[in-house]
């Protein structure tokens, strides 16, 4: 009996491989480990927001905007490294749950300011919470002084 003809993918057109498909090289990359644990960490998350009717950006820009009342929506897509067009997707999105408020600039009439609302300040500390015990979950399986330790070279890496 023949083997089903394999996609790029990896994955069997007809049904699942028949015999286990080796990685043992990739698990010497960090890179290739970050990523793997990017992924589990993100489905999870995904799923986690998903109560609450958000995504993992619009989470993000809501809680930038809540640590920086009145800030440029320019500087929040920077700072989340999400392109100008996108931004105003999520600011729609948020201002439309009525989550933040979109004025104008007191400084410059062409920027918007943004700032949460009551909504927006509740919601996010329950979501908060939320994704506090989905990284509990998460990371069940290493001590505090591992996750601390993981979490600071995260940073570094984050930070250059």
């Amino acid at each position: 009996m023949t083997k089903p003809a394999q996609t790029p993918t990896g994955t069997a057109q007809d049904g699942p491989v028949s015999s286990p498909i080796s990685n043992s090289a990739l698990p010497d990359f960090t890179g290739y480990l970050i990523k793997r644990s990017w992924v589990t960490i993100q489905r999870d998350l995904r799923d986690v927001l998903l109560g609450f009717d958000l995504s993992q950006r619009s989470m993000s820009v809501l809680s930038v905007v809540i640590g920086n009342p009145d800030i440029n929506q320019s500087d929040v897509a920077a700072a989340l490294s999400i392109e100008r067009s996108g931004m105003v997707v999520i600011v729609d999105e948020l201002e439309g749950l009525d989550l933040i408020r979109r004025t104008r600039a007191a400084t410059d009439r062409r920027a918007y300011a943004l700032r949460a609302t009551l909504k927006g300040h509740q919601l996010h500390e329950r979501v908060r919470a939320a994704i506090i015990a989905h990284e509990d979950r998460i990371f069940a399986n290493i001590s505090p002084a591992e996750r601390a330790s993981l979490h600071t070279i995260l940073l570094k890496l984050v930070e250059g």
